[in-house]
């Protein structure tokens, strides 16, 4: 069974799409949390259509939220469960991208993906998955999941850019070279930026660098 998400969307100012930036948010948060980045990003891509679903299960720590999968240390879920919910999340998004594709008529790379924390581990995780690989995938402040699969399970090698505070207290600061080292090891162009003094969180210089990847990676 695929659940349906509820999708957020700015129509690029051009007027015709050209390509498309789909946003994942974090744990706890919803699709509207991500979807203001696209104001100061849509300037520099007129022609870019922005998306960001709400993620299709209700938080269980913060029920005005939602969630990808539960998370056992801030939930008291069990590995089992949140194992259940990471795969059944994936089938979610994984339709939900066929979906987005064909009722816009864009190609796969013509898409990018843009996740923040648990969106990030959705990306990573399910992208390299599909058969075709978008345009690009920007994580801030995430991780890899299931890393030592990565090399034999990746189908698709999108390029990577994982950006991520050095001062960070919910996700650690050092996943962000467990992660570039994983994706390097299977095959990903990747590329990594420290966001300077910034916790859990997307700097000014951090979007500034992600809109320049999205940039050179997305159609013109």
């Amino acid at each position: 069974m695929i659940r349906e998400m509820k999708l957020g969307r700015v129509t690029p100012r051009s007027g015709h799409a050209k390509s498309a930036v789909l946003f994942l948010h974090g744990y706890g948060a919803d699709g509207d949390d991500l979807l203001g980045l696209a104001e100061p990003l849509a300037p520099h891509l007129p022609d870019t259509l922005f998306l960001a679903p709400d993620a299709p299960e209700e938080c269980i720590t913060n029920p005005f939220g939602r969630q990808w999968f539960p998370i056992p240390w801030l939930d008291e879920s069990s590995p089992e469960e949140a194992a259940a919910g990471l795969a059944q999340s994936t089938r979610d998004l994984d339709a939900l991208i066929d979906k987005i594709l064909a009722e816009e008529g864009l190609a796969p790379a013509q898409l990018a993906v843009v996740g923040f924390s648990q969106g990030t581990m959705m990306a990573l995780h399910v992208l390299p998955r599909r058969a075709d690989p978008i345009a690009a995938i920007v994580g801030f402040s995430g991780r890899l999941l299931n890393a030592g699969a990565l090399a034999e399970e990746a189908v698709a090698r999108p390029p990577v850019l994982l950006l991520h505070g050095n001062v960070d207290q919910i996700v650690p600061f050092s996943d962000l070279k467990k992660a570039a080292d994983a994706l390097v090891a299977a095959g990903f162009p990747t590329y990594a930026q420290v966001m300077e003094g910034t916790g859990h969180g997307i700097s000014p210089q951090g979007l500034g660098m992600a809109l320049s990847f999205l940039k050179d990676h997305l159609p013109e």
